[in-house]
């Protein structure tokens, strides 16, 4: 396999997330002696949560200063470059993490002048590293990434997220399943829609959905799937980004217009 040589700046969210996660596979490891606490009903956060947000934005910011930070745990700070914006999730799919099973990832991305023009996306247990630049492609280690080639619902497989307790839209959620359930060879709710996104940027899901995201759970994403030649947008309007409204679609550019067409019905 060629190696694919990453710019400078992927370089550095590279180093960041892998010198950040260092110690979440041993964490991952030792599940019964996690510190949780709870943010609200079915929303949770663990130590290794906090831990790795702070190595990430003291990274971050060490190797680009004035740079603004926007963090699951820790919040915004406003940088002196207002043209520059870190975003990033710790560990997208705590309750995973939580329960032992390895499909969470940590993930970042750098917003310049409200575009994404990189992504990094790594889950530190199965060594998985995603990553993109804009222009450049988008990448799973150092394989160049296509979304798939299936054209029809009836072949493809479509990964979701659903609503926990204490969220709103488990009604919605219930009637748009109902839609796509019966016209699709399956439904995958895997509960890390960062590594769901690469997943769709790699053709291994053919397309996803999901209502309530926050711009950290899908920033990075967003790049890859535009990177790999697959398309995104909000559900239920053309006119603002998914990184606003928290409602995303994505998918390859045949099967995109078929789901959303599903999902209105569903309204």
């Amino acid at each position: 396999m060629v190696t694919v040589l990453q710019s400078s700046l992927i370089q550095v969210m590279v180093g960041a997330v892998r010198k950040a996660c260092k110690g979440v596979a041993r964490d991952f490891g030792e599940i019964t002696e996690l510190q949780v606490s709870k943010k609200g009903p079915g929303d949770f956060v663990t130590a290794a949560d906090k831990r790795v947000e702070a190595a990430l934005k003291e990274e971050l910011l060490r190797v680009r200063p004035g740079y603004g930070f926007l963090g699951e745990e820790s919040g915004e700070v406003i940088g002196t470059d207002k043209t520059h914006r870190w975003i990033v999730d710790p560990i997208d799919g705590t309750t995973n993490f939580m329960h032992g099973i390895p499909h969470f990832a940590c993930t970042i991305a750098l917003e310049r002048e409200n575009e994404i023009v990189a992504g990094v996306t790594f889950n530190p247990v199965t060594n998985d590293l995603y990553w993109a630049e804009k222009g450049k492609g988008a990448y799973h280690n150092d394989r160049r990434l296509r979304v798939s080639g299936r054209k029809t619902l009836d072949d493809a497989l479509i990964g979701t997220g659903l609503p926990f307790i204490g969220k709103a839209g488990h009604a919605q959620a219930l009637k748009e399943l109902h839609q796509i359930m019966q016209r699709t060879v399956g439904i995958r709710r895997n509960g890390a829609a960062s590594l769901d996104l690469a997943w769709v940027a790699a053709g291994q899901l053919d397309a996803f959905w999901e209502r309530g995201l926050k711009p950290w759970d899908m920033a990075a994403g967003l790049l890859f799937i535009h990177e790999a030649g697959g398309k995104f947008g909000s559900i239920d309007t053309d006119e603002r980004s998914p990184l606003l409204t928290g409602d995303l679609i994505c998918g390859n550019l045949e099967l995109y217009p078929l789901l959303l067409e599903k999902l209105h019905l569903a309204k």
